[in-house]
């Protein structure tokens, strides 16, 4: 089936004469196989771009794949490492060609996935952030930038992954809770018998102190101030400064200064002008300036200096504490604060307007919650290190002149012309290439204009066309990373937003409330269930519980309950089609079964209509699972269990042509409707109902629309109607009588209206097969309500069991329960007043209808 899709081209897209709905997907890292968290992702996209297909947009979804440097680059190393090569001996050149094979033969392997899920893209438009379009873009824009000033280089404290030999920016380091040591150092006071106590976790940095720091306002360390200590191991006096930054409750108040290795330490050193001593290599192992366990791990290190510390006599003592330890996302190694020369994109200019954009909902969230978070971190933000120590990425373009000098060129043609403005005689290779690679999210933030090739031709067709795109669906943990910064662009670029609708999605937990990943072993095999429940189960199971911006406790019952629905409308064309088989459909029906039918459309295209307004009020609001829940009960109780029972003849009667179509055409927009849920079993029964041609797919089809044939009074008949005959069904049953069993009843009722304009219909759809209204209750006969009607079985006798009474008496307690709820909300002046007038008359319509149902029982009772 999909393969006919793409053979149709029924996902393809060109700029027209109709209104564009586009969404560019987040790309997947390359490195990245399908799983739990692309689903609802992806689905929730699909939903959105083959709803807007449906309705007439010109629908176009652009596929892609991230470059994802630090993940890409490990996984070539570690393949070279199994053929025994290494990466610096075979050189730069060699290992961009490795990089690029090992992409181009598994870098798609989760966009094919996608196809197996449904999605919708147009696959012609797929990109790459490393193709050349989107390569040359991100070029293009760093030398725009840096030659506003907004790009620069510098010696700043970053943080270092010491297995990636990278820097990675604050938003890709995960703080997890470890347990670990801490040791307390005791340092000898310089000239003195005096001693003062440091407490310290990494021991192993000890030997890049540069100071010891004490609060000034500490009573205890007053006879300090001024003085030296002498750090242990390597003897270097090194004085005792005072600040305010140390936490006087914190370990014993006195706090070793490390500047290199520290953040904070770093920014005290700057305050008072210490020195920086830097005793790590980039793999996290010791140098010659820590002058012992020179080459050591920092792990194995930290063991050997307290040993060495215990042997000195200078380690007090050891406690175990709990604390925050930052790790690297991509590797999971922990975090190294390391000063380090990188390129960095300055913030503060482009945060302002992009922040502006938010809070006046011109771009809007959806939750809004996330608004809040996304102020706080545009008004705190920092500037961008974007620079990464990687070969896999696009190459910083900026050159170093022999005399030091740097010139930021596209191209080495052009670095060399601007190279020749300082020094005329320089030569090619005269000049160096920087060796470092751009930050991954530096061409993801770029993204919704790159793909639209919208850099090196800003005026063109399609980025005219498709952009501003519609909605972005992603993670709130990208917020910052990504949503931020490509509406920074959005708005440095274009002078616009870049999407007017964020979607956050929550994640995907098990039932424990465990997030779902490989490590923990508690994530689903995607493809299983694909196979066990079909991809609509699938996606049905991931979105019927997931709210926009909560976490999903995904449950396999939920596939289940995907697949059970998938049955339901299978079920539905089944019984249609037995009608031809059997030659149940006539032209000449006899009058009452065609009055009946009418009625009966009558009443459910009332209900279809109240339906397909909270539907797409949930969509508009981009309420998903809201929505997918109201497509749901529509097609299960409303289309199914109600409307095809009323019209569907029995063994000894027919359908009337008429009402046969109209069934037909119901059936094909509940089926509308669910299509963007689940396209597959969709378009197979689309196919089914009627002889259609091959390029006929429920895709392209034309979306319901119901909003001109709304009804008051046939809805409320019809939820009159559903109550009776549900009612009437339950009385029979609980009496072990067939639910069909044939009912003569008197009937108390306000609904008079009910009864008299759809007698045909009653007695044709329920067990009551004769009534008549009355005003008075008829003394001595079963009876049972629905809603606030009262039903009285003239062929009954109305003495209860004891087990009838106890049960009347507890359904009596409840109601007077439910009564007390209702009263009290209506007794709260501010719900009255401030809750819309609707919401109001729906509280008093239930408590008359309430009071109705307890005056019956009371009466049933007595």
């Amino acid at each position: 089936m999909y393969s006919k899709w793409l053979s149709l081209g029924l996902f393809d897209s060109q700029p027209d004469e109709r209104t564009p709905f586009t969404v560019v997907i987040p790309p997947p890292n390359v490195t990245g196989v399908l799983h739990m968290g692309h689903t609802l992702n992806n689905t929730i996209q699909d939903i959105a771009i083959r709803r807007a297909r449906m309705q007439g947009y010109n629908a176009c979804w652009v596929p892609g794949t991230d470059h994802a440097s630090i993940a890409t680059e490990a996984k070539v190393v570690d393949l070279l490492k199994q053929q025994g090569l290494n990466k610096f001996e075979i050189g730069r050149e060699k290992f961009l060609e490795h990089a690029f094979e090992w992409k181009e033969k598994y870098g798609g392997i989760i966009l094919e996935q996608l196809k197996k899920l449904g999605a919708s893209c147009d696959w012609s438009r797929t990109s790459f952030t490393m193709d050349e379009i989107r390569y040359d873009g991100v070029i293009d824009i760093f030398v725009r930038l840096y030659e506003k000033g907004l790009i620069y280089r510098g010696t700043r404290m970053v943080n270092w992954d010491p297995k990636a030999k990278t820097a990675v920016s604050d938003e890709e380091v995960n703080h997890i809770e470890s347990t670990d040591d801490l040791y307390y150092v005791k340092y000898k006071v310089a000239g003195s018998d005096e001693w003062v106590t440091i407490a310290t976790t990494r021991p192993e940095t000890i030997m890049a102190d540069t100071a010891v720091c004490v609060n000034p306002n500490d009573e205890r360390f007053k006879g300090l101030h001024g003085k030296k200590v002498i750090i242990p191991i390597v003897d270097r006096e090194v004085p005792i400064i005072l600040d305010e930054y140390v936490d006087m409750e914190f370990g014993t108040g006195c706090l070793k200064v490390t500047p290199a290795h520290d953040v904070n330490d770093f920014e005290i050193g700057q305050r008072h002008g210490l020195a920086t001593i830097d005793i790590l290599n980039e793999d996290g192992s010791l140098n010659e300036k820590a002058k012992v366990f020179v080459g050591e791990d920092r792990e194995v290190a930290r063991k050997k200096t307290a040993e060495l510390l215990d042997e000195m006599g200078v380690l007090v003592k050891t406690e175990s504490i709990t604390h925050n330890v930052g790790t690297s996302e991509r590797s999971g190694a922990v975090i190294e604060p390391r000063l380090s020369i990188q390129w960095f994109c300055k913030m503060g200019e482009m945060a302002k307007p992009a922040l502006d954009v938010v809070l006046s909902d011109e771009v809007l969230f959806h939750p809004p919650k996330f608004k809040n978070m996304y102020r706080h971190w545009m008004e705190n933000i920092k500037d961008w290190c974007i620079s990464r120590q990687l070969w896999w990425g696009h190459r910083i373009p900026a050159w170093y002149l022999p005399n030091g000098e740097i010139v930021v060129a596209k191209s080495p043609d052009e670095a060399l012309i601007k190279a020749r403005e300082i020094d005329n005689k320089l030569n090619p290779e005269d000049l160096r290439q920087d060796d470092d690679v751009l930050d991954t999210w530096f061409s993801s933030w770029l993204w919704p204009i790159t793909v639209f090739n919208g850099v090196a031709e800003p005026n063109n067709e399609e980025i005219n066309y498709y952009y501003p795109t519609d909605l972005l669906v992603t993670a709130p943990e990208i917020i910052f990373f990504w949503v931020a910064r490509m509406i920074m662009a959005g708005q440095e670029y274009r002078d616009t937003i870049p999407f007017r609708n964020v979607y956050f999605t929550g994640i995907v937990r098990d039932q424990q409330g465990r997030k779902m990943s490989k490590s923990l072993g508690n994530s689903p095999d995607l493809f299983k269930l694909i196979e066990k429940h079909g991809a609509d189960g699938v996606r049905f199971g991931t979105l019927i519980a997931s709210p926009a911006g909560n976490d999903l406790l995904f449950d396999e019952k939920l596939c289940d309950q995907g697949s059970e629905f998938m049955n339901k409308i299978w079920n539905a064309l089944k019984l249609i089609n037995t009608w031809h088989e059997f030659d149940k459909i006539v032209d000449d029906a006899p009058d009452e079964i065609v009055k009946k039918n009418e009625q009966a459309a009558s009443l459910f295209e009332a209900r279809m209509a109240a339906s397909f307004a909270e539907i797409e009020r949930a969509h508009a609001t981009y309420k998903i699972s809201d929505a997918l829940q109201g497509v749901y009960r529509l097609a299960w109780l409303d289309f199914c269990s109600n409307y095809l029972e009323w019209v569907k003849p029995k063994k000894e009667t027919v359908i009337d042509r008429a009402a046969y179509e109209r069934t037909i055409s119901f059936f094909e927009d509940c089926l509308k409707l669910i299509h963007p849920f689940m396209p597959f079993i969709t378009e197979e029964i689309y196919q089914r109902l009627r002889s259609r041609r091959d390029d006929e797919s429920i895709c392209v089809a034309n979306y319901p629309d119901y909003t001109q044939k709304t009804n008051t009074k046939n809805l409320d008949q019809y939820s009159e109607l559903s109550q009776l005959a549900s009612a009437a069904r339950s009385f029979n049953q609980q009496r072990g009588l067939p639910p069909s069993e044939p009912l003569e009843c008197a009937i108390i009722t306000k609904s008079k209206d009910l009864f008299n304009d759809r007698a045909t219909l009653i007695t044709n759809v329920t067990a009551i097969t004769q009534f008549r209204l009355v005003d008075e209750k008829p003394e001595g006969r079963l009876s049972f309500l629905a809603g606030a009607t009262a039903v009285y079985d003239m062929n009954s006798d109305s003495s209860l069991s004891e087990e009838e009474r106890s049960e009347l008496e507890a359904e009596l307690g409840r109601l007077n329960g439910f009564l007390k709820g209702i009263e009290k909300k209506l007794s709260n002046e501010r719900f009255v007043s401030g809750a819309p007038a609707d919401v109001v008359e729906r509280e008093k319509k239930k408590k008359s209808d309430t009071e109705q149902k307890i005056n019956t029982l009371t009466a049933r009772l007595s």
